[in-house]
Order: structure tokens, then C-alpha cells, then sequence
């Protein structure tokens, strides 16, 4: 019966119910799923409803029974048509029902920002969209909503995400961003107003690292930090895998919060005001956490390949270098290089840590590129350990 089709994975039975299901063909209907839940019996059902039209009482009586041999039934996908149904008649009330997402394509929409689950792309002057890589994205989505949420309440200025869609067989969030554009468009078209992009820049940097957050509220920056370590230090000789492992534990606790990703495509321009995106990253920490992933994002992921920084960040591998030195130099207030050298080290052990793991979980000793970037966070690593004793500033 084409209206009824079952998909059984990890002791959930899937049922998707299409087109209308009313008195002519609700018996037939129920039927089908009978013959599904005995060929594959569990408790754990969920009718997916998006290609469900419409839906009688009858159909209705049919999910009743359903529902007294799987009391924990799930309807998702469901129309706003269906949907309305289900509400009137008191079925949201006593099961749970999900509505459809509306479906959003991307297809030749300009790439504005990227991160490690995702891409963020330009739909149109008003609206920008970040469409995440795991199709099973949905608690990341809802998480990172909340993050956002709690950052803007705390007075960093952030957009809000204000709707979930679908996109292809994924999901993104969808922000209203009007006339936004990333600090690397405007660097890239105005590089000699550099300095006062930094400055911006650095501002919010300082803005977010002056908030303090609730340790509920969000992940605790050093115990991520310290899985990097103990991940690493297995690829690494005793002694200074030891030693990396001790530093990173010994990183004082802060409720500061801290981004996670904190590079120029992130950072937009909006009607003269500076805002943050991407969300997904937000913990608190020690900001040395915050400028490892600054390090790599201007210097380490592009050492051995400049033209990943242009790709990426869509600025010169040279004007990467120079945004990363002017912004530790304009953060840590000095222009004693001693002080400032003294920083970037222990930013490029974290830095590393997590390029070196980040590496090794990806299959990188099974490609020539792979191992060649393993050795040199290792070299860089070993190297480091030798003259750096802590990593608080």
C-alpha cells in the first residue's frame, strides 16, 4: 500500500503515512500497520506525517489504537494542514507532535561564514541561513539557539535565530541579518582600514571575555581542552605527554565566556554595529582557549598550505598573519614582544593539541598531507613543551 511504508532502525520502527487517510481506506491503512509493527516488534513507533495531506476521524481512531501499544508514539513532519487537525481535536495535547519544517534551498546563495558544523550562506539582502553538515542536526540546532539566546540576554550583540528549515536532507537556522557583511569582506575591500577593523574586532573580543556566565549555562572550555590533551598525549613521548596533560589541568578555572571560534567571518557589520554569529562554539574558560582557535584559524591550519586562509577566511594569507599579531598585541595591551611571544606559545600548544587530535580523527595517517601535519604539531609540540611551564597569563 503506497500510503503506508515502514523503515526499521535501532529498535524504532519508522511509519510514513502519504496522501489522505479517511473512512474509505482507513481500515486498509491500519491494516498495513499491523502487519509492520508484527514484522517488527517494538514500543518505539513514530508515524512520519510529511507527505500526509489529510486525515479523517477515522484515520484519527487508527492512531488512537496505535497509541495504546506504543504510549510513547511520536507524530513528526506534520503539515500545517494536518497539523491543525490534530491541535482542534485535542491529539497535540496528548501525543507528541512535531511540525514540518518548510524546506529552504541554498543553490548559488554567496557562503558569508563557516565553521565546524556548518556553513552560513547570504538567502537574500535581509536573511542568512547556517545549514549544519550532520543531517541529524536538530538538538546541535536547538542547542545553539539556546546558546545564542542566553549570549544575547547577557548583552552580547548576536542575532537570534528565528526559524528551523529544511535543506536538502539536513536542517539550518535561518537569521534575520539586514545589510550584514563579515569583517573578511570588508578587510578584503578596504584593507587599508585594517587597524580599524582590528580595533572593532578586539573590542567585542574583550566585551565577551568580560562576561561571566553560569557554569550550567554553558560547556566548560578546559575540560574539552583537557580531552585534546589526553587524546594527544599518546602520540607524544612520555615525559611531554605528561607535561601537556599537567599544563592543561593546571589552567585556572574562569567563568569567562568565551566564543570558540572567533575569526572574521564571524564577526558581521550591520548598520555601523558589530555582531556575532555562530554560535555553536559558546563555553567558558580561560581565554588562552579562545586564542589557540584564533591561532589556527589565522596561522595554524594554513602553515603548510597558504592557500587554505584565502579559501576559508576569503583574505591574503599575509593579511591573516597580520590580523593575528595586531589583535594579541591590541588585546594584551603591550607592545613588548617578549610578553606578546610569551602568549602566542601557550596559545600554539592548545592551538595544536587540538589540530594534531582533530588530524589523527580524521584519518590523517592514512594520507601523505595527513602525516605531515601530525609530524609538525608534533615537532611544534615537543618543541613548545621544552620552554613553556604555564599556560595562565
Amino acid at each position: 500500500m503506497e500510503m503506508i511504508k515502514g523503515m526499521y532502525e535501532n529498535d524504532c520502527l519508522k511509519i510514513a503515512m502519504a496522501g489522505h487517510i479517511d473512512s474509505g481506506n482507513a481500515q486498509e491503512a491500519e491494516m498495513e500497520i499491523k502487519k509492520l509493527c508484527e514484522e517488527y516488534p517494538t514500543n518505539q513507533i513514530v508515524l512520519d506525517a510529511e507527505e500526509l495531506k489529510y486525515i479523517s476521524s477515522a484515520g484519527l481512531r487508527v492512531v488512537l489504537r496505535l497509541r495504546k501499544k506504543a504510549p510513547d508514539l511520536k507524530i513528526i513532519n506534520v503539515v500545517p494542514e494536518v497539523y491543525e487537525v490534530l491541535d482542534m481535536t485535542g491529539f497535540t495535547e496528548m501525543i507528541t507532535v512535531e511540525k514540518a519544517y518548510r524546506r529552504l534551498s541554498v543553490d548559488g546563495c554567496e557562503v558569508i561564514g563557516q565553521g565546524a558544523n556548518g556553513k552560513v550562506y547570504r538567502l537574500d539582502p535581509d536573511t542568512i541561513i547556517k545549514v549544519y553538515y550532520n543531517p541529524d542536526s536538530l538538538p546541535d540546532i536547538h542547542r545553539e539557539r539556546e546558546l545564542a539566546r542566553k549570549a544575547f540576554v547577557l548583552g552580547i550583540p548576536t542575532a537570534i535565530p528565528y526559524d528551523v528549515v529544511r535543506v536538502g536532507e539536513g536542517y539550518g537556522s535561518v537569521f534575520e541579518l539586514l545589510n550584514a557583511t563579515s569583517f573578511s569582506k570588508l578587510i578584503a575591500a578596504h584593507p587599508e582600514d585594517l587597524d580599524h577593523y582590528i580595533e572593532l574586532y578586539v573590542e567585542l573580543l574583550k566585551q565577551i571575555h568580560g562576561t561571566e556566565v553560569k557554569p550550567e549555562d554553558m560547556p566548560d572550555m578546559r575540560e574539552v581542552a583537557l580531552g585534546w590533551a589526553r587524546f594527544t598525549q599518546e602520540y607524544l613521548p612520555e615525559e611531554q605527554g605528561k607535561k601537556l596533560v599537567d599544563l592543561v589541568e593546571a589552567v585556572p578555572k574562569r567563568m569567562t565566556m568565551i566564543h570558540g571560534d572567533y575569526h572574521t567571518k564571524n564577526i558581521m557589520m550591520q548598520n555601523g554595529e558589530t555582531l556575532l554569529i555562530d554560535m555553536d562554539t559558546l563555553a567558558f574558560g580561560h581565554p588562552v582557549f579562545e586564542l589557540a582557535s584564533m591561532y589556527l584559524a589565522y596561522v595554524g591550519f594554513a602553515e603548510q598550505d597558504h592557500s587554505v586562509i584565502p579559501s576559508f577566511l576569503g583574505i591574503p594569507y599575509e593579511a591573516a598573519g597580520e590580523i593575528w599579531k595586531k589583535s594579541l598585541r591590541l588585546y594584551l595591551e603591550t607592545d613588548d614582544e617578549a610578553v606578546i611571544r610569551e602568549v602566542e606559545e601557550k596559545s600554539m600548544i592548545v592551538g595544536y593539541t587540538r589540530l594534531m587530535r582533530r588530524t589523527i580523527r580524521r584519518n590523517g595517517f592514512e594520507t601523505e598531507e595527513g602525516r605531515s601535519r601530525i609530524e609538525l604539531c608534533k615537532q611544534h609540540l615537543m618543541e613548545l613543551l621544552d620552554r613553556v611551564d604555564s599556560l595562565d597569563f
